[in-house]
């Protein structure tokens, strides 16, 4: 019941947002890196976060550390979906928002050189969810087979958080993605939608690892980082600046190239991410060096997968 009057608020504050966007003109034009021809609302993904607060009063103020993380760096980029601010302004608020998570889990007793290096691809992670972000349906999708996989892992493997959590983020997440897995899209995501659930994923996960002593739950984000990790190396390679604005990411460029349908693709990744999901859970009953030999072949496959397609891709359109 809980779960049903959470989702029915979401979608009137959805709503009423769509209100204050319009009214207030706090939309996306397309740009550079743009797969999208319309104009259409920004910011939508600011659910994630009101489903967030919803669970944090919920709770009676649980994960305090680490809700005040997601507020200040969703607040930031929610100003940043209206503004443009500068890198300046923002990472240090994404730094903030790792270091309160690190907090949160009691990271900081590990040597700091083991905290910086996880602060960084925290980080780093929150910037490729986020430049990821280019279609109908991608982020809403991805995200949503990952909170489900992270929700089957707390009630069937190790409760490593409080199962609420978990469903009243899929609660955002499925009036998102009502509003956005769609042809036209009502919404998308911004920087404020696609950084806020960056950052509970991240949250979820360190937990999760932290708990279980198991690194193999990174793959839980195996498509997303081979992407987002060969598009930075094969933009390096070409001299590119890594910081503007592309359509190099794998999926930018087989919508834009081959004209798949933006729903298409979003599905294809979506669905490749659920199997790996699957074959992690799968593989769960069996010893490390099992899980390890079977996260070996997993990036193998994605990294073999990335090179061939882009390699035919690029020849056709010579």
């Amino acid at each position: 019941m809980i779960f049903i009057l959470v989702t029915l608020f979401l979608i009137i504050i959805e709503l009423i947002y769509f209100w204050i966007a319009e009214r207030f003109n706090i939309i996306d034009k397309p740009n550079a890196r743009s797969l999208h021809t319309d104009i259409t609302i920004r910011g939508g993904g600011i659910i994630f976060l009101v489903s967030a607060l919803l669970y944090f009063i919920y709770s009676q103020f649980q994960y305090s550390a680490f809700f005040l993380g997601l507020f200040a760096v969703t607040i930031v980029s929610f100003l940043d979906d209206i503004f443009t601010l500068p890198n300046r302004y923002r990472l240090p608020f994404q730094f903030l928002a790792i270091i309160l998570i690190l907090f949160e889990i009691h990271f900081f007793s590990n040597p700091i050189w083991v905290c910086a290096g996880v602060l960084i691809i925290g980080v780093g992670i929150i910037n490729a969810y986020n430049f990821m972000d280019g279609i109908n349906g991608i982020t809403g999708g991805y995200s949503t087979i990952v909170i489900v996989a992270l929700w089957f892992i707390n009630n069937y493997h190790l409760k490593f958080i409080e199962n609420d959590f978990l469903l009243f983020t899929i609660s955002g997440l499925m009036v998102f993605n009502y509003f956005n897995f769609r042809n036209k899209a009502r919404c998308f995501a911004g920087d404020v939608g696609s950084i806020s659930i960056a950052v509970i994923i991240v949250f979820l996960l360190l937990k999760l690892i932290i708990m279980d002593k198991n690194l193999i739950y990174i793959l839980f984000l195996g498509v997303y980082g081979v992407d987002s990790i060969l598009t930075i190396i094969h933009r390096l390679i070409l001299k590119e600046n890594i910081f503007k604005a592309h359509r190099f990411h794998l999926f930018q460029v087989l919508v834009h190239t081959l004209k798949i349908p933006h729903l298409f693709m979003s599905s294809i990744y979506i669905i490749i991410q659920s199997v790996i999901c699957c074959i992690i859970i799968f593989n769960l009953r069996y010893s490390p060096s099992i899980q390890l030999i079977a996260g070996f072949i997993i990036i193998t496959m994605l990294i073999l997968a990335y090179i061939i397609i882009k390699r035919k891709v690029t020849v056709l359109t010579v």
